[in-house]
């Protein structure tokens, strides 16, 4: 599944396991991803999340709010919690049913959402974000890339 990762989906995996260890934590979840997703800046998922003013101060902040920050420094390669996994393999399934071959930072921030009781999901429901709107300006801004 990761060869289907864009550059900025995979730069998005490096980012999520940056702020997993920033905030101490021993593996990558589903809340390390969407830190990852603003982060990366550049995408689909970034520019949607910022079109719902979403910063990546106040998603660190909730998160760490809803998580708490690990006990000891991490170092080395870390794994993916179950939510983070979830994630990928949502994104592969909603890159599938559009047709596509590859899987981009959209389909990570889809992937996302469609974990509705994960802390990510429920980091953006406290941020004041509603979870089908959020779906809804993805597709918006993929059909107006594909409109160009």
């Amino acid at each position: 599944m990761f060869e289907k990762l864009t550059n900025r989906a995979r730069r998005v995996v490096v980012l999520s396991q940056d702020e997993a260890r920033m905030l101490n934590h021993g593996s990558i979840g589903a809340e390390h991803v969407l830190l990852g997703l603003i982060r990366e800046g550049e995408g689909v998922a970034a520019k949607v999340l910022k079109s719902l003013n979403l910063s990546l101060e106040d998603v660190r902040r909730q998160v760490e709010e809803s998580l708490g920050r690990g006990q000891a420094p991490t170092s080395g390669h870390l794994p993916f919690a179950s939510s983070a996994t979830e994630v990928l393999q949502t994104a592969n399934q909603e890159s599938l049913r559009r047709g596509l071959d590859y899987i981009g930072t959209e389909h990570l921030l889809l992937g996302l959402i469609g974990g509705r009781e994960t802390a990510a999901a429920q980091v953006l429901v406290k941020l004041g974000s509603d979870l089908d709107q959020v779906g809804r300006a993805t597709d918006e801004l993929v059909q107006q890339y594909a409109a160009r």
